[in-house]
């Protein structure tokens, strides 16, 4: 029997915690552990469940990082509490305004043992000891303004902060934020050694250089969302030697073809092929499995699980934040039912919403195209709005190319009657 027995759970599928078949990829792997000695900030994206986290959790060990999950309700001021919060800080709102009328809050770190805590004229503190008999507890207190990032940096470097700064799901902070932040991260930069890893669902590697031009050369971009064929197939090599099970070759090479490149959709399908076969941990003898799979039929089982979840994204993203004149949002989604499948794996670009939108809608060659940009703009941002998480479709700014990334969905997308679809939107 082997000696170590590994659950089914632990290697195939898609969980919270970093499956035991993970996979460096050189091309992305050896790009991030350079770029976390380069003293730069890094921006990890890709399409959802394309390893992002994972990437984080192989490459670092947990006491290297502190992580802030973002969220759609967050301002700059949020945010930075955040941060503190997640460094040990508890915070508290005092009555006291800054000159530029934000509140200023009162913060405070305790350290127990010989933590080192350095006085600095730049924010208002103070310095205590509580001694016990067992331990000696230092206590520090500042009054800052969350708004400014000089005093996020100071009070970081009152207790030593050396960790990386992970600021997960970045794209469902409001755009304001996102631009604010950008502006902040300069100034962190430039003020300290801090080190932000920035983790979001776009396919745009300059987001935050797009929203602040003096982050060129600042921060390092890294594509997480590349899967070759070859490296798919050792994600299911490795799971076979955990579980000392071998995959029939032409089933793996099934599913390699019609998983779209998403390392999730072939995760799942190994999971369930093993289930099917009652496969749920390390085998005393070693199993062939898979032979004979239906995998087309497969693919399309594990996707129409999110069946309900792609139909209420269509029916409302063409809702939009409010009823207005052009209906924008509905047209967008048109666009998006109305082009090829090879035309969303590429991207669809602006002009070609414009050509589409304009021979269909009634206002025609007269529409504002300034209508058709800000709706694209805010894709992502009425997304969140609606609670659709992950998101499905993203707008790149800086290549004026709107991209699907929630492979799955073109998976989806592909099995459905299109036709049927635009008509539930009302166009006919």
């Amino acid at each position: 029997m082997a000696e170590v027995v590994n659950k089914l759970r632990d290697v195939y599928g898609v969980g919270r915690d970093m499956p035991l078949n993970y996979v460096s990829r050189k091309d992305v792997d050896d790009d991030f552990i350079s770029n976390l000695t380069r003293d730069k900030h890094i921006v990890v994206f890709g399409s959802s469940k394309q390893g992002k986290t994972t990437l984080r959790k192989h490459c670092l060990s947990e006491g290297d990082y502190i992580v802030v999950s973002c969220l759609n309700t967050m301002s700059i001021d949020d945010l930075n509490g955040a941060i503190l919060k997640a460094s040990g800080y508890q915070i508290e709102q005092t009555q006291t305004k800054t000159v530029g009328g934000h509140l200023k809050y009162g913060v405070e770190f305790k350290g127990e043992g010989k933590v080192p805590l350095l006085a600095s004229a730049s924010a208002s503190g103070t310095l205590e000891n509580e001694k016990t008999e067992e331990n000696s507890i230092e206590i520090k207190r500042l009054e800052i303004d969350l708004h400014d990032v000089n005093d996020i940096v100071i009070s970081l470097k009152e207790i030593n902060f050396n960790k990386f700064i992970v600021l997960e799901d970045f794209h469902y902070l409001p755009v304001q934020t996102q631009q604010d932040f950008s502006f902040a991260l300069k100034a962190y930069h430039e003020n300290s050694k801090l080190c932000f890893i920035v983790v979001g669902v776009w396919r745009d590697k300059n987001r935050l250089i797009y929203y602040n031009g003096d982050l060129t050369n600042r921060v390092a971009s890294v594509d997480a969302d590349t899967w070759r064929p070859e490296s798919l197939a050792e994600v299911v090599k490795a799971g076979e030697y955990l579980l000392n099970i071998q995959f029939d070759p032409a089933t793996v090479a099934g599913i390699i073809s019609h998983s779209a490149e998403s390392v999730s959709l072939l995760q799942e399908a190994c999971f369930r092929i093993c289930e099917n076969e009652n496969v749920f941990e390390t085998q005393v003898n070693q199993k062939t499995v898979g032979k004979g799979v239906d995998v087309p039929q497969l693919m399309r089982d594990i996707v129409n699980n999110q069946s309900g979840r792609y139909s209420a994204f269509i029916t409302n993203f063409a809702e939009g934040f409010q009823q207005t004149e052009y209906d924008m949002y509905r047209w967008i989604i048109y666009v998006v039912l109305s082009v090829t499948i090879e035309e969303l794996e590429v991207g669809i670009r602006r002009n070609v919403f414009s050509k589409l939108i304009k021979e269909r809608h009634s206002s025609g060659e007269k529409l504002n195209e300034g209508n058709i940009t800000q709706a694209l703009q805010s894709s992502a941002s009425l997304q969140v709005t609606k609670n659709v998480r992950p998101i499905i479709i993203d707008y790149d700014q800086t290549t004026r190319v709107l991209n699907v990334v929630d492979k799955s969905f073109l998976i989806w997308l592909s099995m459905q009657d299109r036709n049927e679809l635009i008509k539930e939107l009302g166009i006919s």
